[in-house]
């Protein structure tokens, strides 16, 4: 153990945000070992394979290290070529390098020639939630008031956008109610539309704690995921069903009169139109189920889950399975629905919690870096557009340019032969990653950054915890927020930052209501344990325990109702025909596998995307691998592997790897308020290769 020290940090992947331990080689400046602390918070002393092993990325061969300016983009700015050419150095037929002033000065210039050419509004930044909130915060503030467009978004657009929407409308805020601990305390659990067990594995450590001991868990999904092996409740749903059995479980209640009637009285608004809305709607009935051949048994076991839920003290889990739809607001609200008429939220062992995807989404969003919100979720001067508005801005030629922080838009975002047409239409695509991934590879300038491995900054996970990164190693590149800083300067403002300890104080003072009390002394002595927001004298553990966080703090009933669609229709009219594909993760890589494909242990286990095919649907699959074709586009090969857990005309793949062009199969299918693609279902045709 010469010259090894242990230095304590949070988790780069997913929005667990887990606390970890290095054992770094200060000599070679080279981290050995990551672990997790045996009194760690949120980690209990347990990583998954990706936090213990998918560190290999921070010193691999490929990083990205020395900015990098297109050719073809300095050939057609001949004055941007002059002004840096004393900086250029040949790399290849394709990329100059350059230093960052260069790479900066390049950018400067031109966002000001397409802002003087075709408005301030022709620029648009998207990303930041894979750096630190410092960052975040910067990235949007920079966009809102030197660039002065409202334009700015990140990945929540294709994930958990739809849980911030439905739960703001419904309780006035759009996060977790609990801590994680919290599921010690439950008495019944409802998953549905996660594999929690790929892509939250130490939460699904306390769910199957709990559930092996007490036998409470009901799991809802379309195909059989490994939490169903644990489920007193296992049910396999149609596609598109989500709304559907939330509103059956809502009905059971009501119905049954299983709700809290003092709770809603003191606590809630529109309970009265609500139950008449849902007593009146043919959908809202389990019965329903008898007639969608194949889901019979649903009608008994829905209104079991409903009974078990009410009657104990519960909390319902969801992922990108609910979020990821045309209804994904709604049923939100339709969560959060069951939580009010049943009381079971605003107390320890009763709440909801969103599994948020990224390790700092949560912050991400808290920072302000969304169209519609300014830090602390308060109202901007002028509300920007999505990133699905801002492709078909790109492609009517009104946005002109895009700045670019570790979001992969090329490889994660839906109907990719529409995306690579719009950014085909840009003028200026500027990027700040580790590595060459797919967006990086399309732009003009390219600078690499620090990861979260290498830096100080403030995370905030799925359950609203504040976690304070330090550096494991050491490195000269600089943080996002330094690169926004420099070009911030060269575009006229007069951002002066000294540390990210700078720009978090200024996030304490713009948004007080969840930070004033979260500064770098009391994160540093709060490590291992973190702080949930809102942070004042004391932080949060609980929220909405006196009342909702709406303007008048009562929670809200908004009732939609299921719209008949997709494969239930399919079934309902005896023309279930071709395949439904829905997509999801695998516990060995993350999102678009930039970080975890350069962990052999990691990628060894999964270096392509699989595609799982019912046994019963064998006979057409007559190849290794096959092509999955939509109307919007087509997969590359994927390789098939015949399975029992998925139902019959029911396809499933994962996303990790831009090669598959997975996400060419999406159109514009979104959910109906806030845009996040539909990517759990689309209809497919099978080509066998």
């Amino acid at each position: 153990m010469e010259n090894i020290e242990t230095i304590d940090s949070v988790c780069t992947y997913c929005g667990v945000g887990c606390d970890i331990a290095a054992h770094v080689d200060i000599k070679e400046n080279k981290i050995k070992k990551i672990f997790a602390h045996p009194d760690g918070v949120v980690s209990q002393g347990k990583l998954c394979i990706k936090g213990k092993y998918g560190f290999d990325f921070v010193d691999a061969d490929d990083r990205l290290r020395i900015p990098r300016i297109r050719k073809s983009f300095l050939e057609k700015n001949p004055a941007i070529k002059e002004a840096v050419a004393s900086a250029l150095v040949d790399f290849d037929d394709t990329w100059y390098e350059c230093d960052l002033d260069a790479a900066t000065t390049a950018c400067a210039m031109k966002l000001g020639e397409i802002q003087t050419n075709y408005g301030r509004k022709a620029v648009a930044s998207i990303g930041g939630a894979r750096t630190s909130c410092e960052s975040s915060y910067f990235f949007q503030k920079f966009t809102r008031h030197t660039l002065n467009s409202p334009h700015v978004d990140n990945c929540a657009r294709v994930c958990h956008s739809p849980s911030l929407k439905g739960m703001r409308a419904t309780i006035g805020e759009g996060a977790a109610t609990n801590p994680y601990n919290d599921i010690y305390n439950v008495e019944f659990m409802i998953v549905i539309g996660s594999n929690t067990t790929e892509a939250h594995p130490i939460i699904a450590n306390r769910i199957l704690d709990v559930a092996r001991e007490h036998d409470n868990l009901a799991v809802f999904d379309v195909r059989e995921i490994k939490l169903h092996r644990f489920a007193k409740y296992k049910a396999i749903m149609p596609h598109e069903a989500n709304l559907l059995i939330l509103n059956m479980l809502a009905y059971v209640i009501i119905d049954e009169e299983l709700y809290d009637e003092s709770f809603i009285e003191d606590r809630t608004k529109g309970f009265a139109e609500f139950k008449e809305k849902i007593l009146n709607d043919p959908y809202a009935n389990p019965d329903y189920f008898n007639e969608i051949e194949g889901y019979e048994y649903l009608s008994k076991l829905v209104r079991k889950v409903a009974r078990e839920y009410a009657l104990k003290k519960s909390m319902i889990f969801w992922g990108l399975g609910i979020t990821e739809h045309l209804d994904g607001s709604y049923a939100v609200m339709a969560i959060t629905h069951l939580a009010l008429m049943t009381g079971n939220i605003g107390k320890a062992g009763a709440g909801l919690m969103p599994l948020r995807g990224q390790n700092n989404v949560q912050g991400t969003c808290d920072m302000g870096m969304l169209p519609y919100y300014d830090p602390d979720y308060q109202e901007p001067k002028e509300v920007g557009l999505m990133t699905p508005q801002l492709v078909d801005e790109m492609l009517e030629g009104r946005l002109k340019a895009v700045l670019n922080i570790g979001e992969d838009l090329t490889h994660i975002h839906p109907n990719l032969n529409k995306i690579d047409r719009a950014f085909e239409e840009l003028e200026l695509l500027f990027v700040q990653e580790l590595f060459m991934t797919d967006v990086a590879n399309r732009a003009d300038i390219v600078v690499g950054v620090k990861s979260a491995y290498e830096k100080t900054g403030v995370y905030v996970n799925a359950m609203r915890r504040l976690h304070l990164s330090q550096p494991l190693v050491k490195s000269d590149l600089p943080d996002d927020w330094e690169v926004l800083q420099i070009l911030d300067n060269k575009m006229g403002g007069d951002a002066n930052y000294k540390s990210s300890q700078d720009v978090w104080q200024e996030v304490q003072r713009v948004a007080y209501r969840r930070f004033s009390g979260a500064d770098y002394h009391r994160l540093e002595k709060h490590r291992k344990r973190g702080l949930q927001w809102p942070v004042h004298t004391e932080d949060t553990p609980i929220l909405h325990q006196l009342d909702f966080r709406t303007d008048d703090g009562y929670g809200y009933f908004k009732y939609h109702q299921y719209k008949l669609r997709g494969m239930i229709e399919e079934i309902t009219n005896k023309n279930l025909q071709g395949y439904h594909l829905t997509t999801g993760r695998t516990l060995a890589h993350y999102n678009n596998a930039a970080q975890t494909k350069r962990s052999d242990k990691l990628n060894d286990r999964y270096d392509e995307d699989i595609l799982l095919v019912c046994e019963e649907d064998a006979a057409d699959f007559t190849s290794e691998k096959v092509i999955l074709k939509s109307e919007f586009g087509e997969t590359n090969p994927l390789r098939v592997k015949i399975t029992n857990k998925v139902r019959p005309k029911t396809l499933f793949a994962t996303f990790h790897h831009a090669k598959s062009r997975i996400n060419a199969l999406f159109g514009d299918a979104r959910d109906e308020l806030i845009l996040t693609a539909a990517f759990k279902t689309i209809k497919v045709e099978v080509i066998n290769c």
